[in-house]
């Protein structure tokens, strides 16, 4: 697919999503906080409430995809009616960055969440994460037969016995991270590789679904989906278990949910209020408490009942700003992967 085709589709997909709303709202006397949610909605529907019990001020989600959801906003410019941009994956919080098109937050927001979760401009903030994770088929291998490192499974053994879903904003992530880490020509590489070794699922939930199954022996997923089936029913995590990098390899990564505040927004005093929320203890008791099983940023809050503890987590050292999405959709589409 032509990379400026999929770009402008993906803006126009965003732009879609938004044109009821802007139609909906068009009759409401009180001014609402909009937010451009790339976040699970389920999780946000949450929150949001809980917000405007506590503050009074109402809230606008107004949902999409992360790389959607960013050419949007960059689409935009300073006219976007957004207040605050939520990301599943921090690189598309790095494009809007990387735009000029958030404002600084202030140091009651930053200094709440660790300084690896959040870029050095302070201009937005993770709030929560996600680790990689290598899930296996118990019946067919052993953790002591998985590979030392993520970049491994683009060798020659692991033919025909890797799975993954190479367009969603997860895996994207995981390549951003590799390319920060081990540069372009070795990234590239690694594509390669697994692409010749791997079978490609459309969804993540298929990649644990073909694990489970036995159908092929390992996949490249985040922690929660997993921990979400066994803590639901274990329909398809009976048969499979979680592989943790560790050491700060590529496979160790750790993704962060983002949210930044648009310099544009005319509602900047209560988009603080909410990403103030997010981050604090009260903000981030609910993330922990939810379906979403992801790991609360606030040291203060820890998620209970997972397989790892964050502390006990070994990611690589990554500038989250530097994640670049627009070179990841070069490589996919040079690769052959979009």
């Amino acid at each position: 697919m032509n990379k400026q085709l999929l770009r402008t589709g993906l803006a126009i997909a965003g732009l879609s999503l938004v044109a009821p709303f802007l139609a909906a709202c068009g009759g409401d006397d009180e001014p609402k906080l909009v937010i451009y949610n790339a976040q699970h909605e389920p999780l946000l529907k949450e929150i949001a409430p809980e917000f405007t019990k506590e503050t009074g001020i109402e809230v606008e989600l107004r949902n999409g995809k992360d790389l959607e959801m960013s050419n949007q906003i960059v689409a935009e410019g300073k006219a976007s009616p957004a207040d605050v941009f939520l990301t599943e994956n921090s690189p598309a919080m790095s494009q809007v960055e990387a735009a000029g098109l958030f404002d600084e937050l202030p140091s009651d927001i930053l200094d709440v969440i660790p300084e690896q979760y959040r870029p050095r401009s302070g201009l937005w903030t993770g709030f929560v994460a996600r680790s990689t994770v290598l899930v296996y088929n118990t019946d067919s291998i052993e953790e002591s037969e998985l590979p030392a490192s993520l970049l491994d499974l683009a060798k020659p053994e692991w033919k025909g016995r890797i799975s993954f879903s190479p367009t969603g904003a997860d895996f994207q992530a995981i390549v951003a991270a590799v390319l920060e880490l081990e540069g372009e020509e070795a990234t590239k590489a690694w594509l390669e590789g697994i692409k010749a070794n791997g079978k490609v699922y459309d969804g993540n939930n298929l990649v644990l679904e073909a694990v489970d199954s036995g159908e092929v022996e390992v996949g490249i997923v985040y922690h929660y989906y997993w921990e979400r089936d066994r803590k639901e029913n274990g329909d398809v995590s009976d048969h499979s278990a979680q592989h943790y990098f560790t050491g700060g390899d590529p496979g160790a990564f750790v993704s962060v949910s983002g949210a930044g505040i648009l310099e544009s927004s005319d509602m900047k005093a209560e988009a603080r209020k909410f990403v103030k929320f997010l981050v604090d203890r009260k903000g981030q008791q609910i993330l922990a408490d939810s379906y979403a099983l992801e790991y609360p940023l606030n040291p203060d809050v820890q998620l209970e009942g997972v397989t790892k503890q964050f502390s006990e987590l070994q990611p690589p050292q990554v500038n989250v700003s530097d994640l670049d999405a627009e070179k990841v959709v070069d490589l996919l589409e040079e690769v052959g992967f979009l």
